[in-house]
């Protein structure tokens, strides 16, 4: 089910009989929100929801602000409480073991490391009800723990790496492992290293990115930067420069804080978007010369590289049962280091004073 079809219900039965209805998504508008139509604010907030089918909804009566249902057209202001109610109750998802492939970096009776491939949806949610990571755990692991008050249920998990990015990540296999680890990551007594291809140089070799992060008022699918202290979240990312590429820079980011989409978000705040971060703007020219070769060069990078630049290099944690300090890497996956080798041929070949010099034929074949 998607929220295309949890939308299509009416909240009065035939001959005027009022229905039980449901709660199934309960949003409170920032302190901070802008007058906005009840559809818009609602399509930009339900994931795969069309504002046609939404401001049906509101028609049906099945929206409701502060507990009344009102039309499409109302305006929500800051710390509106807004409803989508529907008569039948939130869906009870069953998840099922699937067949996916699971690089495993070390097992124990307590705990699962592995290694995430790219293009591959952590935990089921909203358009993604199968073919998940906690799906292929569930086949290849049998039953796995999952930690309380969770409206869907996350075997194992303790943290979460986004759909397009790579990586380690550290599963617990008991109640007590996943405790223990969750409280590593609440408390920051663990270590996580990321390697990020993002736009442009940078001045210094190293620094820190320090400000709230909290949902766009515009996108509520990507994360900003809020100068206000009391809106959104604390967030710290440390980095430091590893390669240069004159418009292109890798870096490594140490999280001390994690966030949703937190090096992605910061990285775009300090004008270094992610390579190839469609969500981010990283997915066009933002740094480099006007020539067509050029274009073509950073467009086959792009191809290459079909999601954003960013994997989860490295994780320390503390192990649950013994203490023992733990240190997991996994190595840059083949996309990105073919985009790497190609950025390396192109700043060797090229002389860096004069970057919109013409092509010589051996290294427009490199480019391709």
């Amino acid at each position: 089910m998607n929220n295309e079809d949890e939308l299509s219900g009416e909240g009065t039965l035939e001959g005027g009989e009022e229905q039980e209805l449901f709660e199934h998504h309960r949003i409170v508008a920032d302190p901070r929100q802008g007058l906005l139509r009840l559809d818009k604010f609602l399509q930009d907030r339900i994931a795969g929801a069309s504002r046609t089918r939404i401001a049906a909804a509101a028609r049906n009566g099945n929206v409701l602000v502060n507990g009344k249902a009102e039309k499409p057209s109302y305006k929500v202001k800051p710390k509106d409480v807004v409803s989508l109610v529907l008569p039948h109750p939130v869906r009870e998802v069953e998840l099922a073991p699937e067949d996916i492939p699971i690089e495993v970096l070390y097992e124990d009776d307590q705990i699962l490391v592995l290694n995430k491939q790219p293009g591959l949806v952590v935990h089921p949610g909203h358009g993604n009800w199968t073919g998940t990571l906690v799906n292929g755990l569930l086949f290849h692991f049998g039953k796995l723990p999952s930690s309380p008050n969770q409206p869907v249920p996350r075997p194992g998990l303790v943290h979460r790496l986004d759909k397009d990015t790579s990586g380690v990540m550290v599963v617990g296999k008991t109640e007590d492992a996943m405790a223990h680890l969750a409280k590593q990551f609440f408390e920051r007594t663990n270590d996580r290293r990321y390697r990020a291809l993002v736009w442009g140089d940078f001045s210094e070799d190293h620094g820190t990115i320090e400000g709230n992060l909290g949902r766009s008022l515009k996108d509520r699918t990507v994360m900003q930067v809020f100068a206000d202290p009391e809106v959104g979240k604390t967030a710290i990312t440390h980095w430091k420069v590893v390669e240069r590429f004159t418009y292109v820079t890798l870096v490594e980011c140490k999280l001390e804080t994690g966030r949703t989409h937190q090096i992605r978000a910061h990285m775009k705040h300090i004008g270094h978007p992610l390579f190839n971060d469609a969500q981010y703007g990283g997915d066009r020219i933002l740094k480099g010369t006007v020539f067509t070769k050029y274009k073509r060069f950073v467009e086959n990078c792009f191809a290459l590289l079909p999601r954003q630049a960013l994997h989860a290099c490295m994780l320390e944690i503390d192990h649950p049962a013994t203490g023992k300090r733990m240190k997991f890497e996994s190595p840059l996956p083949q996309d990105m280091e073919a985009v790497l080798a190609k950025w390396r041929v192109y700043t060797s070949a090229r002389p860096l004073e004069d970057p919109g010099e013409a092509f010589d034929a051996e290294e427009a074949n490199n480019l391709k």
